[in-house]
């Protein structure tokens, strides 16, 4: 399968089967992140793979109808970007972790694993960052769902790159 394919394949999954991803898989998956794009290789980014005692962590900080949310899906990863303190290597290292995650996604489309990017509110709360081990000076870019499809979302109409892209002189 092409890139192209690839990346047209990848949909928003909502609905998951009951199986999580073993280790092994996981490992793949998120070894692929490695290949992201990042300046000076700082390799940024973080995943933390949640297991029953931080999930239920963060449920208890969510809400009821939060908690509800992260029930969708077997498989949970906080995906995250180490940051400096410095302004311009901050910005690009959130771009490399923003980056990797879609390789992450991507890996998981060709496998026929099903995924979800969501960014949750309580990731901004201090309760919620600390229920999953999230320090001062990381970044949350969300909370990745993994596991095998319940169904196939349908296909979204997307802009044609006519709309979003100029050519200049």
């Amino acid at each position: 399968m092409s890139l192209r394919e690839l990346a047209a394949a990848r949909r928003t999954h909502k609905e998951f089967g009951p199986e999580p991803l073993d280790e092994s898989t996981l490992r793949e998956l998120l070894d692929v992140a490695r290949l992201a794009p990042n300046h000076h290789l700082t390799q940024p980014w973080r995943f933390r793979v949640l297991g029953p005692q931080s999930l239920e962590r963060l449920k208890e900080c969510a809400g009821e109808s939060e908690a509800k949310k992260l029930d969708r899906a077997p498989t949970l990863v906080v995906a995250s970007a180490a940051l400096t303190g410095e302004l311009v290597q901050d910005e690009e290292d959130v771009c490399a972790a923003a980056a990797a995650i879609m390789l992450v996604l991507l890996a998981a489309t060709e496998r026929g694993i099903a995924s979800y990017w969501r960014t949750p509110a309580i990731f901004r709360t201090e309760r919620g960052r600390a229920a999953v081990g999230i320090e001062a000076g990381e970044r949350v870019l969300g909370l990745l769902h993994f596991g095998p499809p319940a169904r196939e979302p349908a296909a979204r109409e997307r802009a044609d790159a006519s709309q979003y892209v100029a050519f200049l002189p």
